[in-house]
């Protein structure tokens, strides 16, 4: 479907307005250039806007100041979330035997149910990671790492491993402060 001239005139001014210009299909922009010839390519915007009446008011630009804050307010509360895993990975696992599939879906869940606790502790500037590990218990070894980059004044981790009868299970929660 061909957009109509007005839709082309349109895209083409917010384009302009915004300050990117990511399609040369618009004959807008071959009027001002014609000593070029159009290109036929495929252009993909990743973000558009519906063009609509009110243009101005939905592009408001919000101007956010400079806070020069160098340090976390409010640190990561490591035994707080300690008590959120160990609560968590029992409720979960208490009763539960180790079956390959169900184990994989429930990695998944309680990682998301430990996300979305800790979030809500509102720790600002934080950014979270949560992996969850479940295995099978069966007189076996099992050896988990993890290495990454890190400020050791700010950033920290909690970790908790929980153990039945048939399976175990390891939860690690990694905050990172963002400046």
């Amino acid at each position: 479907m061909m957009m109509s001239d007005i839709a082309k005139d349109r895209t083409a001014h917010l384009l302009k307005k915004r300050g990117s210009v990511s399609s040369l299909s618009s004959h807008e922009f071959r009027r001002k250039e014609p000593h070029r010839r159009p290109k036929d390519s495929v252009s993909t915007v990743s973000y558009m806007d519906e063009p609509s009446q009110h243009e101005d008011a939905s592009h408001l630009i919000v101007q956010m100041g400079n806070t020069y804050q160098l340090g976390p307010t409010k640190h990561f509360p490591v035994v707080t979330v300690n008590h959120i895993l160990k609560d968590v990975l029992t409720n979960y696992l208490q009763e539960e035997q180790y079956e390959a599939e169900f184990c994989k879906q429930m990695t998944k869940t309680i990682s998301e149910v430990i996300k979305a606790q800790v979030k809500d502790l509102m720790i600002p500037r934080y950014k979270l990671i949560v992996v969850v590990h479940i295995g099978q218990l069966k007189s076996q070894s099992l050896l988990i790492a993890s290495r990454c980059l890190w400020d050791p004044k700010n950033d920290n981790f909690s970790s908790y491993v929980f153990r039945n009868s048939s399976l175990f299970a390891l939860a690690n929660v990694y905050s990172i402060y963002l400046e």
